[in-house]
């Protein structure tokens, strides 16, 4: 074991256990990697709530003042969506054709 890792024993309910076991063999991995994989992903995506939280939050506070966003800024990105957008349906134009 690579001493930087720490174990810790999960009991799963058994249809839990058995579809890990099952996706284990479908990806070819050891059970361990496809569970540590999926706990990853479920912090990474915890985080990533996290953050939009306080950024919401801080949005919301911030709204309408001073260190709200620049209206210079917020009207070029406004056009860059819409140009964005555009180019999008004329892609799906081209692809219908």
């Amino acid at each position: 074991m690579i001493p930087s890792m720490r174990r810790l024993d999960i009991p799963l309910p058994l249809d839990v256990y058995q579809r890990l076991r099952k996706e284990a063999r479908a990806a070819r991995q050891p059970a361990t990697v496809v569970a540590r994989h999926a706990i990853e992903a479920w912090l990474r995506q915890r985080r990533r709530a996290a953050v939009h939280k306080a950024i919401s939050a801080y949005a919301n506070v911030m709204a309408g003042t001073g260190a709200d966003l620049d209206p210079a800024l917020e009207a070029a990105s406004l056009e860059h969506l819409a140009e964005e957008e555009r180019r999008a349906q004329r892609r799906r134009r081209n692809r219908s054709r």
